[in-house]
């Protein structure tokens, strides 16, 4: 009985002293190297405007429509979204390649693409919904597929928007993963500064 009673107080102890350690001072050490070490990264890389309100994240996606959930012609499109651009509700749909319901919002998506850009090729990201919902980045093809509209709502000359999408093309990830993609929001907002 006596040695039940201090097994089962040294193993108390120690829970409650790797708790304090592993639960609470691990934590603590983690977010303090994180607010040194990678500050924006740890915050969300939030993204802000002149005056400091927050306006998106580079990781998240967003909508650029009005509120009737038009597409706002002097605005690049992202990527479809699963989620409705809603970061709490982030997936995918789920949904297998034959599903009738997959293929009647792509031919809608499509149509509305068509519709906004133009008749014309349609990149695969223009019309399809990444895995989480919430990507931010837009493939070169679709985004060079928007310079006209974009250019025309604007009233500047292609070349700039074209420009504007180079400069904000990122390369492929260690030069051989993935492929170059356009972040939506950085360059929405490079052509609002313009």
């Amino acid at each position: 009985m006596r040695t039940t009673l201090r097994t089962t107080g040294v193993a108390v102890r120690a829970m409650l002293v790797l708790t304090a350690l592993l639960g609470v001072g691990y934590m603590l050490l983690i977010t303090a190297i994180g607010q040194v070490a990678l500050p924006f990264q740890a915050n969300g890389s939030l993204v802000r405007s002149a005056d400091g309100t927050v306006v998106g994240s580079t990781l998240i996606g967003q909508s650029f429509q009005d509120a009737d959930g038009q597409a706002l012609p002097r605005y690049f499109q992202s990527r479809p979204s699963a989620a409705d651009y809603d970061s709490a509700a982030s997936t995918g749909s789920n949904l297998g390649p034959e599903n009738a319901d997959l293929i009647a919002s792509i031919k809608d998506r499509q149509a509305a693409f068509d519709a906004l850009n133009g008749a014309g090729s349609i990149p695969a990201d223009a019309v399809t919904a990444s895995g989480s919902g919430l990507d931010p980045d837009i493939s070169v093809a679709n985004a060079e597929r928007q310079v006209a509209r974009v250019a025309a709502a604007r009233g500047i000359p292609v070349s700039d928007v074209s420009a504007l999408v180079a400069a904000h093309t990122f390369p492929r990830d260690l030069g051989y993963l993935g492929d170059p993609r356009v972040n939506v929001l950085e360059l929405n907002r490079a052509l609002d500064a313009r």
